[in-house]
């Protein structure tokens, strides 16, 4: 039997089985993940718009107010067809909620002057709503690379994921997860042309590992060059380009020991070994995360 490809509605379950996978369960999101088989979400109320706060975990940097304007016309013809996912605004008064899926259709909704939206309201903690952001974005494919690779990155950084449970939450290979990591070691000259859409993910990775990254990214913007071209033009070591010199990837007992200790010291640890010599560098963001560990490196048995 001809293999037939997934259509977007197998896409968008796999994703909503991944985010189950991270939070137990999928209630208050069942509006966009559920399957036309499953039970029918909770009837969302509608909440005045002034009650409600952009999201802190927004995983998206850039807003276009020209399909914001579109989407705005639509609602204003249309009314808005899927509900906002709300939490009770951290900290904030009774009645107002922050944003965890719908800051678009808010904006819209406020150019189309309308005066209240539907919304689902949860009790949802930080890490629940920063993976229902990211993969509410990337089931529509709103995110740019750099957008999701850094969603990415917080999901990595602030609740200890690994790059396997990403890759389950999202419903996108592990290879794709690390290839999307990788594109925090950008220069920022070169994360702007991404941002810019002049050059793909693909690439700005060919970028990766090459000390002028700027000047072959122009000559990939003004060539037209194909990805393919732009890999092979970084390997050759074209007059100009200068290839970095890069360390031989950490054996699995060392980025163990890593995580072991990141674990215990709450902060991101790095174990670097050459033969006869090595070092251990801890990363502290605060003064008291500095004392806590020199407390700890003091205690006696």
């Amino acid at each position: 039997m001809a293999n037939t490809p997934p259509n977007k509605d197998d896409k968008k379950r796999k994703l909503g089985r991944g985010l189950s996978a991270l939070l137990g369960n999928n209630e208050g999101f069942a509006a966009t993940t559920a399957a036309p088989s499953a039970p029918a979400a909770p009837a969302p109320g509608n909440v005045p718009i002034e009650f409600l706060r952009p999201g802190r975990f927004q995983p998206r940097r850039l807003m276009d107010d020209g399909t914001i304007d579109e989407l705005a016309k639509s609602i204003a013809e249309k009314g808005i067809l899927q509900p906002l996912l709300l939490r009770p605004l951290p900290g904030g008064a009774a009645n107002e909620y922050e944003i965890i899926a719908g800051e678009r259709r808010w904006r819209a909704a406020q150019r189309a002057k309308l005066h209240e939206v539907p919304a689902i309201i949860r009790d949802l903690d930080d890490r629940q709503t920063l993976e229902i952001a990211l993969v509410e974005n990337l089931q529509r494919q709103d995110l740019s690379p750099l957008e999701e690779a850094d969603g990415y990155q917080r999901l990595m950084d602030e609740f200890r994921h690994t790059q396997e449970d990403l890759s389950k939450a999202v419903g996108k290979s592990r290879s794709h997860v690390a290839n999307m990591l990788r594109l925090q070691g950008l220069s920022r000259s070169v994360r702007k042309l991404v941002d810019e859409g002049r050059l793909s993910a693909g690439h700005a990775r060919a970028l990766l590992g090459i000390e002028n990254p700027l000047d072959l990214a122009k000559k990939i913007i003004k060539q037209g060059l194909s990805v393919r071209q732009a890999e092979q033009l970084a390997k050759s070591g074209m007059p100009g380009i200068k290839l970095k010199k890069t360390p031989p990837p950490k054996d699995a007992d060392t980025l163990a020991l890593e995580r072991d200790l990141a674990e215990i010291l709450g902060l991101k640890v790095e174990i670097n070994y050459k033969p006869g010599k090595g070092s251990l560098t801890i990363h502290y963001k605060s003064l008291g995360q500095l004392d806590d560990v020199l407390e700890r490196l003091s205690n006696k048995p």
